[in-house]
């Protein structure tokens, strides 16, 4: 066992979880609460099981049958804990719950927004960036959250890759010298047993090519039980291997989810964190500021705000992207750069990623650029005579590194 971690700062005195567990789950014992297969098989699946925990809105109950064939429900014991059982808008309860909007498809709404499927040349892979591939290794989540992107994938089955499709899919990887970064996603890698997960780490570590790993998970969030130490001994043995996580609202970063995140960074993994912007849900700056701060408490780096796909069944979530902007002009400044992440839209169809911010630059010239800063105020950046931009040592340390 590693030592206990002690609290970081600011953070609450008592795990947030504990009167929604004493509440909903009274029978259920310390050493069953912390086992996270317990928490998988008592998952809340279907409307009658919901109902016993939470009082559903009309709006909610006719969601969760309108949308029984669309996508299906699954909330862990812990993260439904975290709901707030008095109020439909609590974030977690929007994220794990759906409401009649969830079935209507609007136009524009795309079954794959990402366009993978069409750069799937395996089963397991998707290949749409040049140096880089999407290792799809299982269907299941401990959530399936109601702005899921990949629903088409998650929607069914609960199976993990055959033996030979995940063997197919390291092939594909070994075949393709370009690939240096493979992101292991699904579904939720960490659900995997640790043999399975090792399975699939430990070939790619010895492709000579295969430079890194990331591996996506919101088990940090939904079921942080999962981390433990055997697992994050696991992760650093195949460095350089990074977590990428998925709080969305400040209310997900509780003392379990931190226990989580901190035993990873204690084992030296890594891990960064990608959030969704959500209308009515962390639309707003002071929450994407209150969230970014509370996870950089837990060593977890705020990387991406994403801009809502345009998946299914999801347009009663999404922003303007004006929203996105407007919240990174409150931030920039305001608070530490750390604390700022990137605003990343995912360009419907498979354009891929850009990124946004807003424009400080007022007037460019040859002599000089004219900037405002966060407060508004003008600010001239003369610019240089000199503009050879050229680096004629380059073409001496590529002979020394690779001839």
């Amino acid at each position: 066992m590693s030592p206990s971690v002690p609290p970081s700062k600011g953070a609450p005195a008592h795990p947030a979880s504990e009167a929604g567990r004493r509440a909903l789950f009274p029978a259920a014992t310390d050493a069953e609460w912390s086992d996270w297969r317990w928490h998988q098989r008592h998952a809340v699946r279907n409307l009658a099981q919901l109902e016993k925990y939470v009082p559903l809105t009309p709006d909610e109950r006719a969601g969760v049958q309108e949308t029984s064939s669309l996508f299906r429900i699954g909330i862990s014991p812990y993260y439904l804990s975290l709901i707030d059982r008095d109020h439909p808008l609590c974030p977690i309860r929007m994220q794990s719950i759906p409401v009649r909007a969830e079935a209507r498809i609007r136009p524009g709404e795309l079954a794959d927004p990402l366009g993978e499927d069409k750069t799937r040349p395996e089963e397991a892979i998707v290949h749409k960036y040049p140096d880089r591939v999407l290792f799809l290794a299982l269907d299941t989540c401990s959530v399936y959250c109601r702005h899921c992107t990949r629903r088409r994938i998650t929607k069914g089955g609960e199976a993990e890759l055959s033996k030979e499709q995940m063997r197919r899919g390291i092939e594909y990887i070994r075949r393709h010298p370009e690939v240096r970064d493979v992101l292991i996603s699904g579904g939720d890698p960490f659900l995997l047993s640790e043999e399975r997960l090792e399975e699939l780490l430990a070939p790619l570590y010895d492709i000579p090519h295969v430079e890194m790993v990331r591996i996506g998970t919101r088990v940090p969030v939904c079921l942080p039980m999962r981390v433990t130490d055997s697992l994050a001994r696991l992760l650093r043995r195949y460095a350089p291997l990074y977590v990428v996580t998925h709080f969305n609202h400040p209310k997900e970063v509780t003392p379990e989810a931190r226990e989580a995140c901190e035993r990873l960074v204690d084992h030296g993994v890594p891990v960064e964190n990608q959030a969704v912007l959500m209308r009515r849900l962390n639309s707003d700056a002071r929450i994407i500021k209150e969230l970014s701060h509370s996870l950089l408490r837990i060593r977890v780096r705020p990387y991406y705000l994403h801009q809502m796909d345009v998946a299914e069944g999801c347009e009663h979530l999404r922003t303007p992207i004006s929203k996105g902007m407007e919240i990174l002009q409150q931030l920039r400044g305001h608070t530490t750069g750390l604390a700022v992440p990137h605003l990343a839209v995912d360009l419907p169809g498979g354009g891929g990623k850009v990124t946004l911010q807003p424009d400080y630059v007022l007037e460019r010239g040859e002599q000089k650029t004219v900037f405002r800063n966060y407060k508004g105020e003008r600010y001239d950046y003369p610019e240089p005579e000199e503009t050879d931009c050229s680096c004629p040592y380059d073409s001496v340390w590529q002979q020394k590194r690779w001839g």
